[in-house]
């Protein structure tokens, strides 16, 4: 180490004392002060104990398989994706939605620690590089304008970016939705049903270049039931889309039907909840409170 790199070294270690000290940031995993803030919101010990998924995992949805099933491609792929196949090919996640990965994802994409979002998808790149290595471009799943807006940035872009592949926002989401947390899988797909279509903003030479007839990558921050996903997937496939991956961050648990009342909303054109009588199905009774 040169005369000069030690000074920069020594400068930076000051800083980093100094920000501890005066400010105290805490980590966005464990919410310890951290050491070495300027190195990021995160300290070191919170992304060495994240827990990789590791094979055998579904071809599909990326899950964890209870046992390696290479008997078959059909065996490949876990209960719930060969009991309802969807318009996704092939799917990765980095791990499971919880711990230290739970409560990164939820500060980068709350609380605007975006600076986690390149070792997010740093860490994407690496676990998805077989789903990566032969695609044509990325597409993120978008906000509703307004959530967009309101919020600032949309994480599933700043994951995209961080994968060092062509990024095309070929998706639009056209109509506000309730939030997924809570909702069933049933619940969730009548939730996003017809809540995306194409851009009207992309052109049509980058999707004849990008998409029709190519493969390509959706990228979002968590997979539960794989609802959103799927529909985004179908709109690009409706546009010419030879294969259609997806890759995130977390993949979370899906909510099991517990047999009882289900109720279901979707927003008013006022932005408030509202029980909507088209949710309902067959002999499912539900109380709507105004």
């Amino acid at each position: 180490m040169n005369g000069a790199d030690s000074a920069r070294s020594l400068m930076t270690g000051i800083a980093d004392a100094l920000v501890s000290v005066i400010f105290a940031p805490h980590c966005a995993g464990c919410a310890r002060v951290l050491e070495h803030p300027l190195e990021g919101a995160v300290c070191a010990s919170c992304w060495m104990n994240i827990p990789l998924l590791s094979p055998p995992l579904c071809r599909t949805c990326g899950d964890m398989l209870p046992s390696w099933r290479a008997i078959s491609v059909e065996m490949e792929r876990c209960a719930a994706c060969r009991r309802r196949p969807g318009a996704i090919d092939a799917g990765r996640a980095i791990g499971m939605y919880e711990g230290e990965l739970r409560a990164i994802v939820h500060a980068f994409k709350y609380e605007g620690r975006r600076t986690v979002g390149r070792r997010l998808g740093d860490m994407l790149r690496l676990t998805s590089a077989d789903l990566l290595s032969d695609v044509r471009a990325v597409v993120p799943v978008p906000l509703h304008p307004w959530r967009r807006l309101t919020r600032g940035f949309n994480q599933a872009a700043d994951l995209a970016h961080a994968l060092d592949l062509p990024v095309v926002h070929a998706l639009w989401r056209s109509r506000a939705t309730s939030p997924q947390a809570g909702l069933t899988a049933s619940a969730r797909r009548r939730n996003v049903r017809g809540a995306f279509r194409l851009s009207p903003f992309v052109r049509v030479k980058t999707l004849d270049s990008y998409v029709a007839g190519q493969r390509v990558v959706l990228v979002d921050d968590v997979w539960t039931t794989g609802a959103t996903l799927n529909e985004c997937a179908r709109v690009l496939k409706e546009a010419g889309a030879a294969e259609v991956r997806a890759v995130t961050v977390a993949r979370a648990k899906a909510p099991r039907a517990t047999g009882k009342t289900e109720i279901s909303t979707l927003l008013s054109p006022n932005g408030r909840p509202t029980c909507d009588p088209s949710m309902l199905t067959g002999g499912t009774r539900v109380t709507c409170t105004p």
